[in-house]
């Protein structure tokens, strides 16, 4: 009689140390999370439990570079390639400084700081999946780890009714998009006969059902459009933002959009690409690729003019990231029109550098942001900013770099991500992307009114009240000069960062058959 071994349950393509950056981050989670039961006075270890495995994990994925780990492993449903090696740095990046950030809010608010930092963690770990993910399952359950994570983070404060109704906009509209990705996702299936990237990618030329294809594509975009708060899908980003806690605000703008961005270009760049000579393939590419760039031209639009009109610090920067993920659609695109392997690793290369020079800059604006506000976010208006330029120096000049680099200024992250991005989309030909550039170019252009404007109400307006320079806690001051120093290391010293993101093990999924 056969014996049966719990060994028998497990594929022999199961490689645990190709998932090991990704276990580790969960299993930080997990440690932090029992450390707050057992220990509920020493609420500081546990955001250190956290930072060590952020650190433990980005070690590991360094090792990872010299791309002698198997191209993919699972039965091919976790990939190992550019794509998930350069998103998932700046996934760790985003939550370790979203940890240093939340040192000042945390003193100051009654919230649990161990399921904090445990949800944190959780989140980390389902960005992580997701941009691994070579199988649309896969995908999908790391999506919906970060998102049940980030909508219990956005209500944490649960005496704050702005942060109950964030929370639940957040959820409300969230479970929307993700039935629509899950439709798109069934359809897709239908249409191919597999989950798996790299077989729906060899299927798609001869499809079952060409009609599913296209349609499950187009429920695709809404779905990852709604993630990355792309217009018109974009209505709960500004509400959301305002309402949650700041430093979730900045998590939220930043890792759960670069995470949407990895699954979005994986899924459409690398599963559903043109295959020459193929009729279902190439109507699918042509569809995509215009559609995106419309939406992506609404998106830059939309933005910037919106952010116009806002009085309210954490709204101009929830409109202004709707902004930013247009800019990154013009990288999207370019890396979907790529003639050569190699030129859309580099594409794809350039949208993550992108992702990492917004998260840099953007989490440096939240973390100002973040220690002026006050507790419940009471000081979050523009006029709350008169006056305090010369009362506080290092602040007021540190948003200032902040919103320059935003804005796009020479010598900063800012500018150099948005040349790499904009590069593949010029070098396209094709005149709907190159008209798309244009409109990102004269968005940039719109963003100088609002970014300045706060420039100029903390240097050139007088302010009418009292004003008490903010104690600053050592987290928060490591994450200011950490990010400072990013935005400037990012936008004179990229070269060799961006090449080593472009040469890192190649695509597990190539375009051309």
């Amino acid at each position: 009689m056969n014996t049966f071994l719990l060994t028998d349950l497990i594929s022999p393509d199961a490689n645990v140390p190709l998932i090991l950056p990704e276990l580790i981050v969960a299993l930080a989670g997990t440690i932090a999370m029992l450390y707050e039961s057992f220990f509920p006075k020493q609420r500081s270890v546990t955001g250190v439990i956290s930072l060590v495995g952020l650190a433990a994990s980005a070690v590991v994925l360094a090792t990872m570079w010299s791309g002698d780990s198997p191209a993919a492993g699972w039965n091919g449903m976790i990939a190992h390639d550019n794509l998930r090696l350069g998103f998932s740095f700046v996934f760790l990046f985003v939550s370790a400084m979203t940890i240093l950030i939340s040192t000042v809010w945390l003193e100051r608010e009654n919230v649990p700081v161990g399921e904090y930092h445990a949800l944190l963690m959780f989140a980390t770990f389902g960005m992580m999946m997701m941009s691994a993910g070579n199988d649309l399952v896969v995908i999908f359950l790391g999506l919906e780890t970060l998102s049940i994570a980030t909508y219990v983070m956005a209500g944490l404060r649960k005496s704050d009714l702005k942060s109950n109704e964030s929370a639940m906009k957040y959820f409300i509209l969230g479970s929307f998009a993700s039935a629509f990705l899950l439709y798109g996702m069934a359809l897709i299936y239908g249409a191919t006969g597999t989950t798996q990237l790299t077989q729906i990618a060899d299927k798609i030329v001869n499809p079952n059902f060409p009609a599913l294809l296209l349609v499950g594509g187009a429920m695709l975009i809404i779905g990852f459009g709604f993630k990355i708060a792309m217009a018109p899908f974009h209505v709960w980003a500004p509400d959301v933002y305002e309402g949650a806690p700041t430093p979730i605000t900045g998590f939220m703008a930043t890792g759960p959009k670069a995470a949407a961005f990895a699954s979005f270009l994986r899924v459409f760049v690398l599963g559903l690409p043109f295959v020459a000579g193929a009729q279902a393939s190439g109507y699918l590419h042509e569809s995509w690729i215009a559609a995106v760039s419309i939406l992506a031209m609404a998106t830059i639009i939309v933005g910037n003019t919106a952010a116009i009109l806002q009085n309210n610090v954490k709204r101009m920067l929830a409109y202004s990231s709707i902004a930013h993920a247009g800019y990154a659609l013009v990288g999207f695109v370019g890396a979907g029109l790529a003639k050569t392997p190699q030129a859309r690793d580099e594409a794809i290369a350039a949208v993550a550098f992108y992702m990492l020079t917004y998260a840099v800059t953007n989490l440096g604006a939240f973390a100002i942001v973040t220690l002026l506000a006050q507790k419940n976010d009471r000081r979050a208006e523009f006029e709350d900013y008169n006056g305090i330029g010369f009362k506080s120096p290092f602040l007021a000049f540190s948003l200032s770099l902040f919103m320059l680099s935003l804005f796009g200024l020479p010598l900063t992250a800012g500018f150099m991500g948005k040349i790499l991005v904009f590069r593949p989309a010029l070098e396209s030909g094709n005149p709907l992307v190159v008209g798309l550039v244009v409109v990102a170019v004269i968005g940039s252009a719109i963003s100088a009114y609002y970014y300045l404007r706060l420039i100029v109400l903390m240097f050139f307006r007088e302010r009418t009240s009292e004003w008490l320079a903010p104690k600053m806690p050592a987290g928060l001051v490591a994450a200011l000069v950490a990010t400072i120093i990013g935005v400037f290391y990012l936008g004179v010293f990229s070269g060799g960062l961006i090449e080593r993101f472009a040469k890192s093990p190649s695509a597990v999924i190539t375009a051309e058959k």
